[in-house]
C-alpha cells in the first residue's frame, strides 16, 4: 500500500467516525465545501442539505464501517470504493443500509477531503456470490 493509500484509509475511516459522531463540524472537516451525496432514491444531493438534517436531528448515524476493495489515486484525485454498512435514524425511523460506496477524494492543502459519495444497494440474489 502506497503513502497515499494509508492516508486516504485513515481518511475514510476519519469520516465514518465523523458520520457517527453526528456533529455537523467534524463531519465538515472531512469534506469539501461542494461535498455532493449521490443516492439511488433522490440522486445528487447537496452536502449542506445533508448536513442540515443531521444538525437539526432529522438524520442521524449509530454505525458505519466500509471494506476497501479499491483504492484508485492520480495526483491530487482519489477514488475508494468499499462495501459499507451503516445503521442510524431518518425522520424517527430507523434505517440500515448495505452499500457499494465509491467516494472521490482532492487533496486539498496536504489532506485528503471527500468531493462526492456515490452509494449503490449491495443487492443479493440467489446464485451471486456475496462478497462481505
Amino acid at each position: 500500500m502506497t503513502a497515499d493509500e494509508i492516508a486516504l484509509e485513515a481518511a475514510e475511516q476519519a469520516f465514518n467516525a465523523a458520520m457517527v459522531s453526528n456533529d455537523v463540524q467534524r463531519i465538515r472537516a472531512c469534506i469539501t465545501d461542494n461535498w455532493v451525496l449521490v443516492t439511488p432514491e433522490r440522486g445528487p444531493i447537496p452536502g449542506d442539505t445533508i448536513l442540515s438534517l443531521i444538525a437539526d436531528g432529522t438524520l442521524s448515524h449509530d454505525t458505519m464501517t466500509k471494506r476497501t476493495h479499491l483504492a484508485r489515486v492520480w495526483n491530487d484525485v482519489a477514488i475508494m470504493i468499499g462495501r459499507g454498512r451503516n445503521t442510524g435514524q431518518f425522520q424517527g425511523a430507523s434505517i440500515e443500509a448495505d452499500e457499494w460506496v465509491c467516494d472521490v477524494y482532492r487533496r486539498l492543502d496536504g489532506a485528503w477531503k471527500c468531493e462526492l459519495t456515490q452509494l449503490t444497494p449491495a443487492y443479493v440474489t440467489a446464485g451471486t456470490v456475496r462478497d462481505d
